[in-house]
């Protein structure tokens, strides 16, 4: 589904948290992306066992892709990254990779043979 967008708002809650938890701070921001073009956007539900449920937002607009991942009471924002096969997205140390109807989010500063923070299955609703 392709839909026309000129202005995707998305909004990631960023905590800031100092030594002492009583000068703990909630500090909220906002990223506005001015798209032009056809822009789709597209959200999946995914089952990640132990992880839980979560939905993932991709945004393809042009040659740009973006995931946003819900990890750990934030959002991270991913944005792909050449793959042999399947997608896969980066966000600091973390990768969300993609191959069909399955996803695993990893630390890339782990071991080599750490397991994933997540194996996840898409939830297909079919009717």
């Amino acid at each position: 589904m392709t839909v026309r967008l000129d202005r995707i708002v998305l909004s990631v809650l960023l905590l800031a948290a100092s030594a002492a938890p009583s000068l703990a701070q909630s500090v909220q921001s906002s990223v506005t992306l001015n798209l032009d073009g056809d822009v789709e956007k597209k959200t999946t539900q995914y089952d990640c066992g132990d992880f839980g449920q979560i939905s993932v937002v991709y945004i393809n607009a042009g040659s740009n892709f973006l995931a946003l991942v819900p990890f750990e009471g934030e959002t991270l924002i991913f944005t792909t990254v050449l793959s042999g096969s399947g997608a896969r997205y980066v966000s600091g140390t973390h990768e969300w990779a993609t191959k069909g109807p399955e996803a695993t989010l990893l630390d890339v500063t782990a071991a080599q043979d750490a397991p994933p923070l997540a194996t996840c299955s898409e939830i297909i609703n079919t009717p």
